[in-house]
């Protein structure tokens, strides 16, 4: 997610996660439809197939992700109101700092919950 975020520089990535057993089993990179660097709406017809793939192998969507170019790991008003997979994290990477900040969020009814993320190396 790190390499597509500065790659995709100035503008924000995004993409999917698929998920079996609790841990992330597959990284599905989609391209920004709106190439912006203040917002992101997935390309439609490569989220499709993203989506078809997680559930024809049996997977959950795990986590929609996507990055802040300027700004801090947290949802902002607008991923707020879009969020509408309450069963799904969303993750946040910022590469507003010296470092990229990931941060993971539950976000249900407008309620945002920040959850712990356990990375683990292969």
């Amino acid at each position: 997610m790190t390499v597509q975020a500065r790659d995709e520089l100035p503008n924000e990535a995004c993409g999917l996660l698929a998920g079996s057993g609790g841990m992330v089993v597959k990284h599905y990179p989609i391209r920004n439809a709106d190439q912006s660097p203040v917002h992101y709406r997935m390309e439609p017809k490569e989220q499709l197939q993203a989506m078809i793939d997680i559930d024809d192998r049996g997977w959950e969507l795990a986590a929609i992700y996507h990055s802040h170019t300027h700004t801090r790991a947290y949802p902002s008003g607008t991923d707020i109101r879009l969020a509408a997979y309450p069963d799904t994290l969303y993750l946040i990477l910022s590469l507003a700092g010296s470092e990229p900040d990931l941060r993971a969020f539950r976000i249900v009814d407008e309620k945002v919950t920040e959850v712990e993320l356990q990375i683990e190396d292969d």
